[in-house]
């Protein structure tokens, strides 16, 4: 029986993470269950190496990158490069699916602490390219000071 909240909470998380695992027809196992946690615990978007600081031994690289890249080419979670040029990665709207994401908003990359943040309720707006054109994403960041860097300003 179980009594710990936690216990409760890590199983909905399980069930959640499972469900969207297995909607993409990808096999739930704990280390997917894992990235899927810690990418949606972040307000932020979250990168390789920040990933392998907080999961330890828990995780080895190369299984790490290659959840991050099969997540990545199934839709669920997208790339953003902040300033230093480092891959970091967000989830992805739930219109995204596998090579076609629809992520189409403005990303904040804070010039002090270099988080990036995606800015959902700012869509871009409609490109018309020219004939024979064919569009497959879009990235516009804006830069400036998080609200955190700014309340530690004096």
């Amino acid at each position: 029986m179980k009594t710990s909240e936690s216990v409760d909470d890590k199983d909905i998380l399980h069930r959640e993470f499972g469900s969207i695992l297995k909607s993409y027809n990808l096999k739930v196992t704990q280390p997917r269950l894992r990235v899927l946690q810690m990418v949606s615990e972040k307000n932020t978007a979250i990168s390789q190496p920040e990933l392998e600081k907080i999961l330890g031994s828990e995780i080895d690289r190369v299984t790490l990158y290659r959840i991050l890249s099969s997540f990545e080419d199934k839709g669920i979670l997208h790339k953003v490069f902040d300033l230093n040029g480092t891959a970091t990665y967000a989830i992805c709207s739930t219109k995204c699916s596998a090579h076609h994401h629809h992520d189409q908003h403005v990303h904040f990359i804070c010039s002090v602490c270099n988080s990036v943040f995606c800015l959902d309720e700012i869509t871009v707006p409609k490109i018309n390219l020219p004939p024979n054109f064919s569009l497959h994403g879009i990235a516009i960041n804006a830069v400036g000071i998080c609200d955190s860097c700014q309340n530690k300003q004096p």
